[in-house]
């Protein structure tokens, strides 16, 4: 793996976490708590993956990467990659109190913030992988 394939693990990481983060809102709906925390803790790990590897290509050679479209599409990117980009900074920080409190059943204190991490943290996943296509796999 060279770090020219970091983007595509940066997506497929990405697109995980918002796989585990959907299964794992799915099982506490259904009250199978340690499902859910499994989902939880996995959707945890993998963006904690991600992040080490989006550091590891944004150190690396490849500091800014530009996109290339024009018109409504460019106007559209960058409202994502905006939104996406400030959201992202809250994930890591709610994302951590989120789980420390679930895993320490302080469930009515995990409710109140998962209420607020959960779609959040999903947002920042899946734009995190509609950003890659449009840099990636869109035609400028």
């Amino acid at each position: 793996m060279s770090v020219s394939d970091l983007p595509t693990l940066n997506a497929t990481l990405n697109g995980l976490a918002f796989l585990f983060l959907v299964t794992g809102f799915m099982f506490i709906r259904r009250k199978k708590v340690a499902q859910h925390r499994a989902m939880m803790l996995a959707a945890f790990i993998t963006s904690g993956l991600f992040l080490v590897s989006y550091l590891a290509y944004h150190f690396s050679s490849h500091l800014i990467t530009r996109y290339e479209g024009e018109g409504l599409m460019r106007t559209v990117y960058f409202a994502i990659l905006i939104s996406h980009s400030v959201l992202a900074v809250a994930v890591p920080p709610m994302a951590f109190v989120t789980l420390f409190r679930g895993l320490r059943m302080n469930v009515e204190k995990h409710r109140r913030i998962a209420r607020w991490t959960l779609p959040i943290w999903m947002y920042v996943s899946v734009t995190g992988v509609v950003i890659y296509v449009m840099l990636y796999q869109l035609p400028a």
